[in-house]
C-alpha cells in the first residue's frame, strides 16, 4: 500500500532547458538566516571589501549555517529583512565589483573520517536545497552509524513547474555520483535508493546508468503522486517506514538527503567553493521566457525576472518555490536564498483565489491526506478554540503539503487553518510548560 496523495498538472515547461548563468547583478543582499534554527552573525562590517566564497556570517549555535559572499564587493549596508515566517533578520548588502575574485580560503577541504566530513559540510554552508532550508551537517550528524539501513535520495521534484532537481540529475551527475561515494564511505552504509517520479523517464535513464557503476545502488521508479518528495511519503514510497510520530528519518533507519544537495557536498568537497549561487526554475503564467536560471545567492529576483525576458502580463502573485507550496513574496526587490529552487510568477487570472463556499462534508480531503489526517475536524476546532482537540486531531504532523485544500470542491483554505492551528498548539504547549515550570518552583 501507498500512501496518498493527488495528481497535480505537471507543467515542467523548463525540463529540457539547460541553467543559463545571469550577468552579475549591481549588488546583492545576503540574509543571515536561509535556514531552520539560529541566523548566522555577521562578520563584515559597512565598507569592507569582501571576495568570492569569504565568510561573512558565522553560524551561531548548533542548529545553524555559516553564510559566505557570492560576489566580490564593498559592504554597503548591513539592514533588516523580513524572511520566512515574517522574522526578521541582519542582511548583508554588498556592491558588486567588475573584478570578481575568489577569496583565498577557498581550498578544498580535508575530508579523512567521519567528523571531518560532517565539518566539512557545516563549512560549506550547505542548507536543504529542495526548499526546507535545515542544515545538512545537522542531518548527516548520525550518532549511531549502527543504525542506519538506507541513505534515500530525493530526486521526486513532484510541485508542477519545478525542474531545478531535473537538471541537476542530467547536468551534475557525476557530482551525484561522487555524493553518494562519500556518504557510502562516511556513513559506513552501502545502500542508497534513489526515489525519481516516473514521468522523468531521462533523469531515470540517466540515474541507472550512473548507479551501475556504484555497488549497493538502486533507482527506484515511483508514481507522480503529489506529494511524493515529502520525507515521510518518501520513506514509506522507498524502504517500506514509518517514520514515527515526533520522530525523524534515523529513527526508521534512514536519512533522506535532495540530489541537489547531494550534488553541491560533493562540488565543496571537491573544489571548497562555499554555497554561493542556485539554479533556479523560473516560469509561471506571466513570465515570458521560462528558463533555468544560475543566480547568485542574494541576487534580487527583479534581475532574474528581467534576464528571462521579463513579463508577458503583470504579474499578480511571486511564489518562492512552486504553487502547492511556494511562499509569496512581497516584493521584486527580495533576494534569492540558499533554497530558492524556483521563482514562479502568476498572472490576474491563474493567481486569483476561488469562491468559498460551506463545507459540505465529502470527505476529499481525509481520502486524499497522505498522512491521513482530518481537517475539517482541524478546522472545527481550531475554530472552537480547542487546542486539547487539536492535539488528539495530530496537527502538528501536517507537512502543509496542500493536497486538502487542492481537492476540496468548496475551496476552503484548509492548508492555511492547518497552519493556524498549529500555531495554536504550539502556544498552547509553550503556555502549559510554562505553568508546569512555575507549578514545580
Amino acid at each position: 500500500m501507498r500512501l496518498k496523495g493527488i495528481r497535480v498538472p505537471h507543467k515542467k515547461n523548463t525540463a529540457d532547458k539547460a541553467p543559463v548563468k545571469m550577468p552579475l547583478p549591481k549588488w546583492v543582499k545576503i540574509p543571515m538566516s536561509m535556514h531552520i534554527g539560529k541566523p548566522a552573525v555577521p562578520l563584515v562590517k559597512i565598507g569592507d571589501r569582501v571576495k568570492t566564497g569569504q565568510l561573512i556570517g558565522k553560524a551561531e549555535g548548533f542548529i545553524s549555517a555559516p553564510v559566505h559572499s557570492s560576489v566580490t564587493g564593498v559592504v554597503k549596508k548591513i539592514e533588516q529583512l523580513t524572511v520566512y515566517g515574517g522574522a526578521k533578520t541582519d542582511a548583508v548588502v554588498i556592491e558588486t565589483d567588475e573584478n570578481q575574485e575568489i577569496c583565498e580560503s577557498v581550498t578544498p577541504p580535508a575530508v579523512s573520517d567521519f567528523d571531518s566530513f560532517i565539518q566539512a559540510v557545516k563549512e560549506s554552508g550547505i542548507v536543504g536545497l529542495g526548499g526546507a532550508g535545515f542544515p545538512t551537517f545537522v542531518k548527516l550528524s548520525v550518532k549511531d552509524l549502527s543504525k542506519l539501513d538506507a541513505i534515500v535520495i530525493n530526486s521526486a521534484e513532484c510541485e508542477p513547474y519545478i525542474t531545478s532537481d531535473t537538471r541537476t540529475m542530467l547536468d551534475r551527475t557525476d557530482s551525484i555520483a561522487r555524493g553518494i561515494r562519500l556518504l557510502q564511505k562516511y556513513l559506513q552504509t552501502e545502500r542508497v535508493i534513489i526515489g525519481i517520479e516516473n514521468n522523468k523517464k531521462k533523469c531515470i535513464d540517466k540515474m541507472q546508468e550512473m548507479s551501475q557503476s556504484i555497488k549497493g545502488v538502486e533507482v527506484k521508479i515511483l508514481p507522480s503522486v503529489y506529494p511524493q518528495g515529502g520525507e515521510k511519503v518518501l520513506v514509506y514510497n522507498t524502504v517500506g517506514k514509518i517514520i514515527p510520530k515526533g520522530g525523524l528519518p534515523i529513527d526508521a533507519g534512514v536519512v533522506v538527503i535532495n540530489c541537489t544537495t547531494l550534488a553541491s557536498i560533493a562540488d565543496y568537497i571537491k573544489t571548497g567553493m562555499p554555497l554561493i549561487e542556485k539554479c533556479i526554475t523560473v516560469d509561471g503564467s506571466a513570465v515570458k521566457n521560462p528558463c533555468n536560471v544560475i543566480a547568485p545567492i542574494g541576487a534580487p529576483i527583479e534581475d532574474i525576472f528581467e534576464f528571462c525576458g521579463g513579463f508577458k502580463s503583470e504579474p499578480k502573485k511571486i511564489l518562492y518555490g512552486g504553487p502547492m507550496m511556494g511562499i509569496s513574496v512581497p516584493s521584486l526587490e527580495v533576494p534569492v536564498l540558499k533554497m530558492t529552487n524556483a521563482l514562479i510568477a502568476m498572472d490576474e487570472q491563474e493567481a486569483k483565489p476561488p469562491k468559498t463556499t460551506q463545507c459540505i462534508n465529502c470527505g476529499r480531503c481525509l481520502s486524499h491526506c497522505p498522512l491521513r489526517l482530518d481537517p475539517r475536524a482541524i478546522a472545527k476546532a481550531y475554530k472552537l478554540d480547542l487546542p486539547k482537540e487539536l492535539e488528539a486531531l495530530c496537527v502538528d504532523l501536517c507537512m502543509e503539503c496542500g493536497c486538502c485544500s487542492y481537492v476540496c470542491p468548496a475551496k476552503r483554505p484548509l492548508v492555511q487553518t492547518n497552519k493556524l492551528a498549529k500555531d495554536k498548539l504550539k502556544k498552547y504547549r509553550a503556555e502549559n510548560n510554562s505553568k508546569d515550570g512555575e507549578a514545580k518552583k
